[in-house]
Formats: structure tokens, C-alpha cells, sequence
């Protein structure tokens, strides 16, 4: 996937008023799992690690279905924001259309370490 497309025109949206949402990863949760955005909005998506463990925020159908400021903060396939203990990563996004979407860390979805995220109009 071009990095162009996921990056949302500067000009387009005013990101120092972008909602904020934080989301704890920890052994073996997101706190909160269930995750509702609404489109055309711009997030500040803050994935905190307060875990021991290596954890990864993984949702690839949700990442290309959104318009992303920081394409950084993902891994090099644009498919999950990994994020160690003790630490953070900030998303910057807008939602381009409604949709549901699976939320897992792909070392830790067996002990049920999963989630759903929803984009509403």
C-alpha cells in the first residue's frame, strides 16, 4: 500500500482537535476492547502499554480503512501498532466510513487478548 494513501491532506483536517481515546494493553487485555469512532472525525489514538510484555494493538481491515497523519506509528506492514512495556504510541486518524473491525495482539489473542472497533456515520 502507497504511504500516500494513508495520509489525510494537512489542510484538511485541524489535529490539535482531535478526540482523544486511550486504550491500555496489559496481560492479557485492551482496556477498553470494544471501541466505537464516528466517521469524518479526527482521533488521537493513544495505545498505552502497562504490561510486562510486548504488546500489539492489531486491526489491518480498521488501518486501511481510515486516513492516517502519522503512518510511523504503525509496523512496516500497516497492519498493527506494536508497543512495548512501560511505553506509548499516538495514532493520528480520521475514519473514511462506517464499518466493523477486529481488534486482536497476535501473541496474546489465545488467552483472549481481542476487541472490536466500529465506525459509526
Amino acid at each position: 500500500m502507497a504511504l500516500s494513501a494513508l495520509v489525510s491532506p494537512a489542510a484538511a483536517v485541524d489535529w490539535s482537535q482531535a478526540e482523544p481515546v486511550i486504550v491500555t494493553a496489559k496481560e492479557y487485555a485492551f482496556d477498553p476492547n470494544h471501541l466505537t469512532f464516528k466517521s469524518g472525525v479526527a482521533y488521537r489514538l493513544r495505545i498505552e502499554n502497562s504490561g510486562s510484555e510486548m504488546h500489539e494493538f492489531a486491526a489491518p481491515d480498521f488501518f486501511r480503512a481510515i486516513r492516517i497523519r502519522n503512518p510511523k506509528a504503525l509496523n512496516a506492514d500497516h497492519t498493527e501498532i506494536d508497543v512495548k512495556p512501560g511505553q506509548a504510541k499516538e495514532l493520528y486518524f480520521v475514519a473514511k466510513s462506517p464499518g466493523s473491525f477486529k481488534l486482536r495482539c497476535p501473541d496474546h489473542d489465545w488467552a483472549g487478548m481481542v476487541g472490536d472497533i466500529t465506525v459509526s456515520r
